[in-house]
């Protein structure tokens, strides 16, 4: 007997999954718990850690009742618990492109997916199962149409990973190239909801044009453009933020001519940009008398060429667009850096010492009754325990530090004044390799 535990599930669920399938609340402490074996009702439950959020739990049945299971064969459930149907989840990547050897079996357009599964005809269900439904093995059912399967669902721009259900047997996608380990010896098959369509028209001669950008690290042999009546073109997903790119057509590099927005690149050469978001205003008062003041950071590889501030009646300026995360930056005034002087939330020290920005935190670091010290950090597994970088800001005597975190599991730690301590308004720890124990954090989806 085997069930897949997700870790990212909230307390309700738990206990929802408790009572729907008779699982011990103990039992089930003891997976969130990190254990590898436990003996409960003299039953020995083996516990194996498929990845970062899926635990499977299984036991030895000595007596079967029925035949044995078949691979590939669903436990069929009502699992509309699981989430909400509004929520979607969405893997986190900066860009990708759709391999499929029809273009017919998924089509995308004003955030409408269009799934066709053809042949099949025979079978008597069909089911769509994937991230944006939390793989559920009924809630989007398939139809019949003329030459196979049909199901339409809503949704956003991004990443999904999904498998068909067909009588009851789990399949990839046969026609979609782009596929991943499902860490049960398959395949989940990938795709991505474009928002955005790069164009090059003319260069109807040309033997080969290549997209490449700073998504991709300016790979020159990726991403392959599709000549289509007298243009170039392909449909990308990618992150938000702001990405520069090129065309290369036969080994020439060119910007795109139908793009007016361009920056120089730091070498001496332009490329073309292009941002999807919410623009942010990056302000520096003062130094009326400097030449140029230069923005550079973690959004743009630390590039002291590209990005040259507007000089105002009381300072500079630049506006830039950037997704959801936490970044790093510094001004450059005439070649010297600095951090920004209005922003109190640091990292590092001395040189190494940059600006922070989490632009929509999810979460926020908060510690209290420790008003006297003199230096609080936060460390953890989102910053590869550097017990410096994350510097708290004291505010009426309470230490905070907000911050952009993916779905997922975190452990962290205080530092204060130099010594380690969990988080005492965290009743979730685990013990680590010192003996010590660090404060558990989930971020749900």
């Amino acid at each position: 007997m085997y069930f897949r535990i997700d870790l990212r599930w909230t307390n309700t669920q738990k206990k929802e999954v408790s009572r729907l399938f008779d699982l011990d609340s103990v039992l089930l402490e003891g997976v969130y718990a990190g254990k590898k074996e436990i003996t409960e009702k003299n039953a020995q439950w083996e516990i194996v850690k498929l990845n970062d959020h899926l635990v499977e739990l299984s036991k030895v049945i000595k007596t079967l009742q029925v035949r044995p299971s078949i691979a590939h064969d669903v436990f069929m459930v009502d699992d509309q618990w699981i989430k909400a149907p509004g929520e979607v989840e969405r893997e986190s990547v900066d860009f990708g492109v759709n391999r499929f050897t029809d273009v017919s079996v998924f089509q995308y357009r004003e955030g409408v997916a269009r799934f066709f599964l053809p042949g099949h005809k025979d079978a008597k269900r069909v089911f769509l199962s994937g991230s944006f439904n939390s793989w559920s093995t009924e809630r989007t059912p398939m139809q019949p149409c003329d030459s196979g399967w049909v199901v339409t669902v809503k949704l956003r721009p991004g990443k999904y990973s999904y498998k068909y259900i067909i009588d009851g047997r789990w399949a990839p996608d046969s026609f979609n190239k782009l596929k991943e380990n499902d860490t049960y010896n398959g395949d989940n098959s990938i795709l991505y909801c474009y928002n955005m369509i790069f164009r090059l028209r003319g260069y109807s001669s040309a033997k080969q044009v290549i997209l490449t950008g700073s998504f991709n690290n300016w790979n020159e042999k990726e991403l392959r453009m599709i000549p289509y009546k007298g243009s170039w073109l392909l449909p990308v997903f990618l992150k938000e933020g702001t990405h520069a790119y090129k065309f290369i057509v036969d080994n020439v590099w060119i910007t795109d001519p139908l793009n007016k927005l361009k920056r120089p690149d730091g070498s001496g050469n332009f490329n073309s940009v292009v941002a999807i978001g919410d623009s942010i205003l990056f302000k520096l008062k003062g130094f009326q008398n400097a030449k140029n003041v230069v923005l550079a950071g973690s959004f743009n590889g630390w590039n002291t060429g590209e990005l040259f501030m507007d000089k105002t009646h009381d300072g500079w300026k630049l506006y830039y667009v950037l997704g959801p995360g936490n970044y790093e930056y510094k001004f450059i005034v005439d070649g010297k850096w600095m951090i920004d002087p209005v922003n109190n939330i640091t990292t590092g020290s001395g040189d190494t010492q940059n600006s922070f920005l989490s632009l929509k935190p999810n979460y926020v670091f908060i510690l209290d009754k420790f008003a006297d010290a003199k230096v609080v950090t936060v460390a953890g597994s989102f910053n590869d325990w550097n017990p410096d970088n994350f510097i708290m800001v004291k505010k009426k005597g309470i230490w905070t530090f907000p911050i952009y975190l993916k779905p997922g599991k975190y452990t962290y730690k205080f530092r204060v004044d130099g010594k380690w301590i969990l988080d005492p308004a965290n009743e979730l720890w685990e013990n680590n390799e010192y003996g010590t124990g660090n404060s558990v954090l989930w971020i749900e989806p």
